[in-house]
């Protein structure tokens, strides 16, 4: 198995916008937003009712600059499911090594979440493109840390209360990117109006601004 590269779009900017919430009928507009702001990494999680059309839409809508990929993806079939509907990327909070095995053979990155050593090492050997350490903030930047000095050869994603303040702490820490979904969006799913809109393409500048995405992006794959 050849393990697929990192998402371009997640390599440059080294964030990853997480789409999750009850109604799917405003995600197209903050997904615009967002790439406004130059977040062109966009997971919509299937615990979004109406995920995957929303997926497609906001495919067709920004085209190929911005890579859409399915979260809280649980099954072989989910991922299926995501795959047949244009999912450029899969992210689940488990390690499922048939999952893995099944989207990695599809040549599309997968992004398992894991805890433990011995769950990122086995998330890497199933064909992970790289690793979610989730939730992140129960651990914090030194959990990452801990984590890369023994695997420094695995990518590690932080994901889960990830907030615009601490994105710089992890990517320090050797995170190769973070996940940020609620302190990003902050309600512009629920209330897309044109101020929350512009608000939301204003947060993701400054995030990439803490990460340092535009001034030193790392090289895909790296």
């Amino acid at each position: 198995m050849e393990r697929p590269p990192i998402t371009p779009q997640l390599g440059r900017t080294r964030v990853m916008a997480i789409l999750r919430t009850a109604d799917a009928s405003g995600l197209p507009a903050v997904a615009r937003a967002l790439a406004d702001g130059g977040v062109t990494c966009l997971e919509v999680t299937l615990t979004t009712v109406g995920a995957l059309d929303a997926l497609a839409d906001i495919r067709d809508d920004l085209g190929p600059a911005v890579a859409v990929g399915a979260g809280t993806v649980l099954t072989t079939g989910q991922a299926r499911d995501a795959l047949a509907a244009g999912a450029e990327f899969l992210v689940s909070p488990v390690v499922d090594a048939a999952l893995i095995r099944t989207t990695a053979n599809s040549g599309i990155p997968c992004y398992p979440g894991a805890w433990t050593p011995t769950e990122v090492a086995a998330a890497w050997q199933a064909g992970a493109a790289a690793v979610k350490l989730f939730p992140a903030c129960t651990g914090g930047p030194a959990h990452l840390r801990q984590l890369r000095a023994p695997l420094p050869e695995i990518p590690l994603m932080a994901v889960g209360g990830v907030d615009i303040a601490q994105a710089r702490d992890y990517i320090d820490a050797g995170a190769r990117a973070v996940g940020i979904g609620s302190p990003l969006l902050r309600g512009a799913d629920r209330d897309p109006s044109a101020t929350a809109l512009g608000a939301l393409t204003e947060r993701a500048r400054t995030v990439l601004d803490t990460v340092g995405a535009t001034a030193a992006a790392e090289e895909v794959g790296r």
